[in-house]
């Protein structure tokens, strides 16, 4: 029989065990994507930028055809990350980049999270090819979209079934906290769930402003 011990399992996501790749949130890409409402699109991806920066998880931008065709990363990645030049390619798979493979390797990590626009192209490619290569594989499910719901499903469901692992902007946000004790970080921590968690953040603000309300400390 198993025995419990009061620590968090392998498989979940923490400050120090992941890269996170953002890859081709740009706005020709969105215009075609219409999985997701833009807006709740370019609201998920806010919150994991803030996330990864908060919690100083290295993270991988990339672009495609950013001058000739695709158009510049999302304000909301660029104004979190202002001093990080993204990566621009011509492969629709980032994974084929020398560039980033080469920046994958320094950081040294054996999870990857993935996150972008679209989920059957720039997302399927790096996963299914980073999956062969033996690392772990996380999508943001809510912060990549495509050209149809079929087309996002059947990606999702794809690359699950290759042993990615599905996830979403917000729970990528609370497994990096984890536990509300950690004081560090919690004021940001709410401070980000409060601008782009949805109703979680109005749920926040209510509990703060009636009654002062803290989670767990």
């Amino acid at each position: 029989m198993p025995t419990a011990i009061a620590q968090a399992g392998n498989s979940l996501l923490n400050p120090v065990n992941h890269a996170l790749i953002m890859i081709d949130h740009q706005s020709q890409m969105a215009f075609a994507t219409k999985s997701i409402d833009p807006v709740q699109l370019r609201n998920n991806v806010a919150l994991v930028a803030k996330a990864a920066k908060e919690f100083q998880v290295p993270a991988i931008l990339t672009t495609v055809a950013e001058k000739s065709f695709s158009g510049p990363i999302f304000n909301e990645i660029k104004d979190v990350f202002p001093n990080q030049a993204p990566i621009d390619r011509s492969s629709m798979n980032t994974w084929e980049d020398p560039r980033i493979a080469d920046r994958v390797n320094a950081i040294g990590k054996d999870k990857i999270v993935l996150a972008g626009l679209w989920t059957s192209v720039c997302i399927v490619g790096p996963a299914l090819s980073a999956l062969d290569q033996g690392f772990e594989v996380y999508v943001i499910t809510d912060a990549s979209g495509d050209i149809s719901d079929e087309a996002h499903e059947r990606a999702v469901a794809r690359m699950i079934q290759a042993g990615a692992r599905p996830i979403t902007s917000l729970q990528y946000l609370l497994e990096l906290q984890r536990d509300w004790a950690r004081g560090e970080t919690y004021d940001q921590t709410v401070a980000t769930a409060i601008a782009n968690g949805g109703g979680y953040g109005l749920g926040l603000i209510y509990a703060k402003t009636m009654f002062n309300a803290a989670e767990g400390h």
